[in-house]
């Protein structure tokens, strides 16, 4: 991993550290009193001097780079299936942060407040399906950079491919094979991450 990746933050990240909203984030660096640099592909990075700076100015409390969690919001109509994943994924690691939406409204919603590192999206849903969230996330500056694994019970070429096409990294099918998505989700990668920014 390159210098320049290690010693940044993404909005997201820094909300955690701060305990407030991207949305906060967002608004301090749009008013220049959050300094950020801004990456070819349009997203915003923050040095982690720069926000310890900003947060000794406000007398803001500041978790330690070490203390983030991968944040993980599970998008599926399913409930019981939803929760089963919250709690497995629970089990196998504290280093998870992981919340549950049941459509795709409520998934906007939670990822637009939220960013999370990673969605986990579920490709039928009733009303807005995964293709659709998939491709709002892809196409929405502010979380264009989210992670996205799909999921579908009835996994075709033709709906693996179309989910790539809209941006997702994979298309795990279900029932989900546990050893498979923690592979895939790779926390200890993110985790080294964090501790070198």
């Amino acid at each position: 991993m390159n210098k320049t990746t290690e010693e940044y933050l993404t909005p997201g990240q820094v909300a955690k550290l701060l305990m407030v909203s991207p949305a906060a984030v967002r608004l301090w660096a749009e008013k220049g009193e959050l300094q950020a640099l801004t990456t070819p592909g349009g997203h915003r990075r923050f040095m982690v001097s720069e926000v310890e700076r900003f947060s000794n100015q406000r007398g803001l409390r500041v978790k330690q780079t070490s203390q983030l969690k991968m944040s993980v919001l599970i998008v599926d109509d399913d409930v019981q299936f939803a929760r089963y994943l919250q709690k497995l994924l629970g089990k196998f690691s504290d280093d998870l942060e992981v919340d549950i939406a049941t459509d795709g409204f409520d998934a906007g919603l939670k990822i637009r407040e939220e960013e999370p590192d990673v969605v986990l999206l579920d490709l039928m849903m009733p009303g807005l399906d995964g293709f659709s969230v998939c491709k709002r996330i892809k196409l929405t500056p502010t979380t264009s950079d989210v992670r996205v694994i799909a999921m579908t019970g009835y996994p075709s070429e033709e709906k693996i491919n179309k989910i790539l096409a809209a941006g997702a990294e994979v298309c795990l099918s279900k029932p989900i094979d546990k050893d498979e998505l923690i592979k895939v989700l790779d926390i200890k990668k993110y985790k080294e991450k964090t501790k070198k920014a």
